[in-house]
């Protein structure tokens, strides 16, 4: 297998050397890391990764290929989380050529080809997520031999995003609504049973569908923007995605009109964000955020503690919420807000993800927790 060289340029100016093993192009991206030991294909399908170049802290990568992407009969990836790859480009320190699993169908060079996708290895993962640590993330871009953006005629700041739509998310990225790229664009129906929730998609996970329909409910699956004040509903699911929940200005409009009623309604990621937003809390941006499937959180009130998988740049402010509010879990690691909860009606969010896929599995019975309450 012939390999192109390519770059990792940073916008610290910093440029890492590697070898291309996706597709041979070039793109740019807020560049975040992950430290899941397992489950790239989970992580390349997660529409919260929309826009970022994901480095993956873990060593080997690719040695188990990646598995059969089709849809099962009701519409949703078998093993995947979304029906597409999500990040801009991929870097990895060592790339397996050779995969074995029982259920590979191709190798993940292969998967990023044919999505066109562009992957780099040889990087110094360690030292880049060290990096990111103690810098924050930052735009970056990969350039493949051959097919570089000088090439193309861009300047490295525009590639960079420095003067372009492709700033880190604390430029012009935080101001885009990356939502709307990830949302389904109609209204959808999943499952029956004898209560029914209204799912908002700003990019949402398939495994979250699967764990509602596979509790025998029927799930109505609606845009990031649509109006669902009016339908008829049991209950009300705020899914994760990508970006500053602030840009997101008609889902929050909806969610509170929402909470002045008393039906009950469960947030996951960037939906905790949102339902702390539309309650008059605020929102602050991560340093590097957490992307990991090993994150410990502790509920409030207990001595309790969960490990939880987790993708998101931006968290609740605890210190903001407003009277009939309180905090749900807290971060073990570094002290923020990993959940929030309505004192009287049937109102709670977490940060992390209870759907998990791969990951733990600890927290999935806030699933149950809200199916109680419809």
């Amino acid at each position: 297998m012939t390999r192109k060289p390519a770059k990792l340029r940073l916008g610290n100016g910093r440029v890492l050397e590697g070898w291309s093993f996706g597709y041979d192009g070039p793109a740019t991206g807020e560049v975040v890391f992950s430290t899941s030991m397992v489950g790239y294909p989970e992580s390349l399908t997660d529409p919260s990764f929309q826009g970022q170049i994901l480095c993956v802290s873990y060593p080997l990568v690719g040695n188990y290929g990646t598995p059969d992407m089709s849809a099962g009969p009701d519409g949703l990836s078998l093993r995947a989380e979304s029906e597409r790859i999500h990040v801009r480009g991929l870097v990895i320190a060592d790339y397996s050529e050779n995969y074995s699993h029982w259920d590979a169908v191709e190798s993940l060079g292969d998967w990023l080809k044919r999505e066109r996708v562009p992957g780099i290895s040889g990087i110094d993962t360690r030292a880049l997520t060290r990096m990111i640590r103690e810098e924050g993330v930052m735009p970056g871009e990969i350039e493949v031999e051959g097919d570089s953006f000088a090439s193309l005629g861009m300047t490295t700041e525009a590639s960079l995003g420095m003067t372009g739509p492709c700033h880190s998310e604390d430029g012009e990225a935080g101001r885009r609504n990356l939502v709307s790229q990830v949302s389904c664009r109609e209204v959808l129906h999943y499952g029956q049973g004898p209560k029914r929730v209204v799912l908002v998609d700003c990019g949402v996970k398939h495994n979250i569908l699967r764990c509602l329909i596979g509790r025998g409910i029927e799930v109505v699956r609606v845009p990031w923007d649509y109006d669902f004040t009016g339908m008829d509903y049991d209950g009300l699911f705020l899914s994760n995605g990508p970006g500053d929940p602030a840009v997101c200005t008609e889902t929050i409009a909806h969610l509170r009109k929402a909470l002045q009623g008393d039906r009950p309604v469960f947030g996951v990621c960037l939906g905790s964000q949102l339902m702390a937003l539309a309650a008059g809390a605020k929102t602050f941006k991560l340093p590097y955020g957490h992307r990991s499937h090993n994150q410990p959180v502790r509920r409030v009130g207990t001595d309790r503690c969960y490990i939880t998988s987790q993708n998101h740049g931006y968290a609740v402010d605890p210190a903001t919420l407003p009277a009939g509010w309180e905090p749900f879990f807290v971060n073990l690691n570094d002290g923020t807000n990993e959940g929030i909860r309505h004192t009287e009606k049937p109102f709670f969010a977490t940060q992390f993800h209870p759907e998990a896929s791969g990951g733990p599995v600890d927290t999935e019975f806030l699933f149950d927790d809200f199916l109680s309450l419809l």
